[in-house]
């Protein structure tokens, strides 16, 4: 049995309270509505930077050390991570300890010291260079399709930033950052396990009542339209080649995201998915194929990814293209749309066990403004039929919104190859 419970907070905090009581754990979050995207043009890298500098130390726990003891001493590990549109501070802990957790978290976010700036800019800087090649040049394929997506945008800039933007960062930099934004209306505080809501809810009364601070600026929208197919290749030095074929997709509010959902399983959704069968077990030019959707505010993301021997480049373009072309014009036949199906309602029904994707359901969801119950998705997606897919994937798999990233050892001829399955693909669209 879950139930969710929900409480604002004085100071405009939201509280979120997920009962599991058939569990044993409890996970707490803490979300904040601030990624790189809210980074300033000449400034990428900050809303990441400052995730790392509230793990080096605050008012109660001087040091680093001193706040993983404290989360060690309550069952916890605690970890975060920084997207393009949020960040979010997270540790399973023992439902014992549950005050003593959000104590500890209440410390890293309203009283940070900021000690060892120029140390963290040395590990983030080798955090950096895992996506640079000896030339200088980035390497990360999803990095490169954005910045070819969203030209100019911050949306375009890795989230991690550039060597010499994370070089400039400056204290005061992190100040205002954390005044800008890391403020009660702009944080979700999210308890999912083995509680009880009128616990967790005055304990957070407790821990966040002196948070304060007025609404953050919003982001600056995508305004920038997408008109052709686009390339980009980067010479690596590597025995494979890794391929991106990402496609513009569609903003969170889009109707047409639980359709995207069922295609990618349908192309790469497991064993038994399209894309597995042909690259990997038909003709053995992969290990692995991946795909992988982005929604955001106003536009969003929908990446094909793999690596390959380079002489298997222009086969591996060919039969991705194919595949989504096939998507857009041909209706997917009713056994394979209820496989797809039923595989997600599985995955609908392992995630009322983990306490760390109810966290992220309920509280991502609630900092987003798009809070959805199992049962939601589930009819939702059951509605889904066969004509539906096929116009979603006509929308999505369109030549404009194309972009394809190659990076490693490939040669001229085969970028030739490729380029021109691009024009192809463009003339041939739904023909």
């Amino acid at each position: 049995m879950i139930t969710r419970h929900k409480k604002v907070l004085a100071n405009g905090l939201r509280v979120v309270a997920v009962e599991m009581s058939h569990l044993h754990s409890v996970e707490i979050a803490v979300y904040v509505r601030v990624g790189g995207r809210n980074d300033p043009p000449r400034q990428a890298g900050l809303a990441h930077f400052v995730e790392h500098m509230l793990f080096r130390g605050n008012a109660d726990y001087p040091a680093g050390i001193d706040l993983e003891v404290a989360f060690d001493a309550i069952g916890g590990s605690v970890n975060a991570a920084t997207d393009e549109e949020s960040t979010c501070y997270f540790s399973r802990v023992h439902p014992r300890h549950v005050e003593q957790g959000l104590g500890l978290f209440a410390s890293m976010l309203l009283r940070p010291t900021l000690p060892g700036i120029e140390v963290e800019k040395r590990i983030i800087t080798e955090e950096a260079l895992e996506d640079i090649n000896d030339r200088g040049e980035e390497t990360n394929p999803s990095n490169l399709s954005s910045k070819m997506m969203w030209p100019g945008h911050p949306l375009g800039m890795p989230t991690i930033g550039y060597l010499e933007t994370i070089a400039a960062i400056t204290e005061e930099d992190l100040h205002r950052h954390l005044a800008a934004f890391y403020v009660p209306a702009n944080s979700v505080v999210v308890i999912a396990g083995d509680i009880e809501a009128a616990r967790v809810f005055a304990a957070c009364e407790r821990a966040f009542a002196g948070w304060s601070g007025p609404c953050p600026p919003p982001p600056v929208p995508v305004t920038a339209e997408q008109q052709c197919p686009q390339s980009l290749f980067v010479k690596d030095a590597d025995s494979q080649v890794n391929l991106q074929i990402a496609f513009r997709g569609f903003a969170r509010p889009d109707g047409r995201i639980m359709a995207t959902r069922l295609i990618r399983r349908i192309l790469c959704g497991g064993g038994s998915s399209r894309l597995h069968l042909l690259l990997r077990e038909k003709l053995g030019i992969v290990y692995s194929v991946d795909a992988s959707i982005s929604a955001y505010d106003e536009t969003g993301f929908f990446g094909i990814e793999l690596a390959t021997a380079p002489e298997n480049l222009p086969l591996a373009v060919r039969e991705i293209l194919g595949q989504v072309k096939r998507l857009a014009v041909e209706a997917i036949r009713e056994d394979e749309l209820k496989r797809v199906k039923e595989g997600y309602f599985f995955d609908l029904e392992y995630s009322r066990d983990s306490t760390y994707e109810m966290q992220v359901r309920y509280g991502w969801g609630e900092l987003m403004d798009i809070v959805r119950e199992l049962e939601e998705d589930r009819a939702e997606a059951a509605a889904i039929d066969a004509n539906q897919l096929k116009e979603t994937a006509a929308a999505l798999f369109a030549p404009y919104n194309l972009n394809l990233v190659v990076v490693g050892p490939w040669k001229a001829t085969l970028k030739r190859q490729v380029e021109g399955m691009l024009t192809d693909y463009e003339r041939e669209w739904l023909k």
